[in-house]
Order: C-alpha cells, then structure tokens, then sequence
C-alpha cells in the first residue's frame, strides 16, 4: 500500500472534528506535498489569464510614424491631415491591428472596440457561468471549460480578417476566461485549512503577476514581427495546460460533499490525505449537506445568486464587496493603459506595472495572517487614491517636468491596486459560505471586470484632460474603498459551509459589538 502523503506543514487537531471545516484541518493537515501540488497547478491558469486580459497593450497600439516627403515634417503631430504617400509606419504595418487594417484615422471607439469587447465579455461570461461552478459543473470542470474555451479562441483570433471579426472573438475570449480567476482562487483554498488557505489564495496572484510579467518579454522578442505570431504563443501553452487539468486536477471535496456526493469527497481527500482516513467517513456521515438540510437538492444554477440577495447579511456584504472591487477595477486596469497618456515606452512601463504585482503579492503572502482584511483594504485602496490624483496634480503643474515622479505615483497607485485586489479575494472568500462562495467571488471579480469596461474610455478622455483619467481613477478607488467599513473582520476565523452556520456567526458578531458597546 502506498505511504500516505505527508505533511509540509501538520496543523492538525488530534480531537474529534465538529464541521466540515476540522474534518478538512482533521485529515488533510494544514498544508501537505499533495495540496502543495494541487495549488501550484491550479494557479498556473493565473499565467493564461493575465496574457490575455493585458495582451492587446502589444496588439492593439499604435506605431510610431515618420515623414517620407520634403513637406512633411516632425511638429505635424495628426497624421490624418497628411497625404498617405508623405509618411510611413516606422515598422512594418503587420506589427498592430492598427496600422494593418488602416485604424489610425478611425474614432476612438473602432480603436478600443476590441478590448472594450473583452472586458464586456468578461462581464457577460461572469453573470452566466459564475454559477455554474457552484451548482452543476463544479470548481475542476469550470476551470478546464473556460481555459478550453480561452484557448481556442485566441488560436482563432490569429485568423481574423478585419476589426469587427477581431472584436467578437476578443468578446468570446473574455467570455471564456471571465471564471478562470474564480476557480483557481476557489478551488485551490478549498483544499486546505484555515490557517494556510490565504497563503495558497495568494499563489494564483503570483500566477497572474507572472504571466504579466512574461508579456512584455514575449512582445519585445516579437517586435517587428506580427501581432497574430503573440496570438499563437499564447494559445498553444493554454490548450497543453486544458490537458493538464483535465487529467491531473482533483475536484473540491468540499463542494463535493455540499452537493451530498460523499463518496467522491472521502475519495479525493485519500489522494491528499497525510494520516489515513479510517475515521474520515464517519465524521463526514455526522455532517449534514446543503440539500440535506434544505429537504431537495437546488437544480437551479441561479440558485446561489437567488440565496445571496435573498439574505439581508449576505446581500449587504455582496453590495460592499462589489462596490470596493469596482473601484479597484478602475485603477487594477486603467493604469497600464494609462501610461500611454504619459509617454512612457510601451515595454518598460508594462514591464514595471508587472513587477508591482511581486511586491504586492509578497506583502499579501506573508501578512496575510497578520493584516486585519477590513483595515488593509480600507489602507490600500486610499493610498492609491491619493496617488492617482497627485498624478492629475503634477500633470496640470506648468514648471518643470514631473515625468519621474509621475511614474513612481502611477506604480504606487497600481501597487495599492493589486494589494487590495488580492486581500479583498480572500476577504470574500472568508465572508461567505461554502454554497455560495464561488458565486460571490464572481460577482465581485465582475464588478471589477465592470471598472475594466469603464477605464479604456476614461483614458481616452484623458489624453486631453488628465481628470478624467487619473482624477477619477483616484477619486472612486478612495471613496468606493470605505464601503469596506460594513463588513466583519473574518481574519482567523473558520470557513462555513451552509447559509445557517453563516447567518449564526454573524448573529454572534453583532451580539459581541453590542455586549462591547454596552460593557
């Protein structure tokens, strides 16, 4: 027989467990080599997902031009004004969707359609999936459907004939991946205790920030080059990967078991366990399921969304929740696209914005357990506020150049983003229960995705005054931040799995503020 998997890290209990949650800590152990595995694979969808949602900072630019006739000079700024024989692209035209299909003259709104389409897919795909995970298809099958579906698109995207065609695919895009944050985030926290499972949250931002990272690289090996070459880079890795977690990716017991399919959750936490389970079925038989204590299994796959408004604590933590990540969207997105208001070189700059993730996720890693979620994220997102509107402050300052000091808010700025971004991940992870958790996430990742809508043409209107861009981007991350003063602080405390154990915790808060008040 083969040696149980052994712990990295033992946290386990030696008395009997009371929940779901001690039969986890029970019999998984904290942290083991299995879920170690699990996390790290999972996570890596972060890679696909960050190429994807960024990528078109390096397809959809436009090129630097230059003069060809006597009468054309390097103070005519419009190109639009000159003769086409009087000037030519600096590289060839195949290097942007741009300058291959001739955009340079077109409005504003042809040029961002395509990724303005992306982030309206992410937003549709977000309210139709989103539930899906938690009712029907589960955490593993979600994941492998949205990266198959990501994939696949992208590899299409490299055939598209015109703008309209680009457009629509980048919409199937965004509406492939719109849950592929969500149920890497989910399911990899899922598989462990409480007291590792915001360190493991944190593994699938390290997963974004490294695909991030690797884009400015990929498009700088790529310069010169055309667009569709990145295109197919990024689609071949992400179908390899579909495989990997077809085959390799275990299910989360612990949505197993709410969905009353006992056997499969016993099964998959044998393949993870660091002590055997001989006494694992008989606490599980002790627990009752979400459809056990409802009286009928829910078919419904809006059925998670329906609970979560019908309940007034739980919409009251939903409605904060969003209202902080819309915010957050505003700057998580808009600052990389903004830096072109700024002059910066393309590459550089995206390289800088990525590696303001490492910082951020660091600080998340290790004072995850120390940070108090409502305060940190009250903390980051005005920070960042003040920030983005010194940067407006310094743009409409007439002496001297600011240039530097503008950059080093604008990373700031973004820095808080991405700090805030991921404690409110774990945050919401720890403000609702099992049933509903995923579906609550993916409401917040959409109002985020609903900031990403807004930003490209907030930054367009920026281009001729800087209010609109980071006036406003300060302004809403730092207001819709003290939303965050409604909701409980959950560090330390246990992950429920039903609506009932949910609503007596927080009965349970509320009568402790009270006692303290009145003592």
């Amino acid at each position: 027989m083969a040696e149980p998997t052994q712990p990295l890290l033992n946290d386990s209990n030696s008395s009997p467990p009371r929940s779901l949650d001690d039969t986890i800590e029970r019999y998984i152990g904290s942290f083991g080599w299995a879920q170690f595995l699990q996390a790290t694979l999972v996570s890596f969808s972060g890679v696909f997902d960050a190429q994807q949602t960024f990528i078109s900072v390096f397809t959809d630019f436009e090129p630097k031009w230059h003069c060809t006739e006597s009468f054309c000079h390097d103070s005519i700024s419009n190109i639009c004004i000159l003769p086409k024989t009087s000037w030519s692209w600096d590289f060839p035209p195949h290097v942007s969707v741009i300058s291959e299909w001739g955009l340079q003259c077109s409005g504003s709104f042809v040029k961002g359609l395509p990724e303005s389409s992306f982030f309206v897919g992410c937003l549709i795909g977000g309210l139709i999936l989103s539930t899906l995970a938690d009712s029907s298809l589960g955490r593993k099958n979600m994941l492998f459907l949205s990266c198959l579906l990501m994939s696949i698109s992208t590899m299409l995207t490299v055939f598209s004939p015109n703008i309209w065609v680009y457009a629509f695919l980048r919409f199937v895009n965004g509406f492939g991946r719109a849950t592929i944050g969500t149920c890497a985030l989910v399911l990899s926290t899922e598989l462990v205790g409480k007291r590792w499972r915001g360190r493991v949250g944190i593994m699938s931002f390290f997963g974004f920030m490294l695909g991030f990272l690797s884009l400015p690289a990929m498009a700088y090996m790529n310069r010169g080059n055309s667009w569709r070459i990145l295109y197919i880079w990024t689609s071949v890795p992400t179908i390899i990967y579909c495989v990997l977690v077809r085959y390799f990716v275990c299910e989360s017991p612990r949505w197993l078991f709410v969905r009353g399919r006992r056997e499969e959750a016993i099964s998959i936490l044998k393949r993870v366990a660091s002590i055997p389970l001989s006494d694992g079925t008989m606490s599980f038989s002790s627990l009752p399921t979400e459809e056990e204590e409802d009286g009928k299994p829910s078919v419904n796959i809006y059925a998670a969304m329906k609970v979560l408004v019908e309940k007034r604590w739980a919409l009251r933590r939903l409605t904060a929740v969003m209202a902080v990540a819309f915010g957050i969207g505003l700057v998580y997105y808009g600052m990389p696209l903004a830096l072109s208001n700024l002059d910066f070189n393309v590459y550089m700059s995206a390289a800088f914005n990525a590696l303001m993730d490492l910082p951020a996720n660091l600080i998340t890693l290790f004072l995850v357990d120390k940070l108090s979620r409502r305060n940190a994220l009250i903390g980051f997102t005005a920070l960042g506020g003040v920030s983005s509107v010194l940067i407006f402050a310094l743009q409409n300052m007439r002496i001297g150049s600011h240039g530097a000091l503008q950059l080093v808010l604008e990373l700031i700025s973004y820095f808080c983003a991405c700090s805030a971004f991921n404690i409110e991940m774990i945050y919401t992870i720890e403000l609702f229960p099992t049933c509903v958790r995923n579906s609550a996430i993916a409401m917040t990742r959409q109002a985020l995705v609903l900031g990403g809508v807004f930003s490209p043409i907030m930054v367009a209107a920026g281009r001729k005054n800087g209010f609109w861009s980071f006036g406003l981007f300060g302004l809403a991350i730092g207001l819709l931040g003290l939303f965050a003063v409604a909701l409980p602080e959950t560090r330390g405390s246990d992950l429920c799995d039903t609506m009932d154990e949910e609503e007596c915790k927080d009965r349970q808060g509320n009568n402790d503020i009270i006692s303290s008040v009145i003592a």
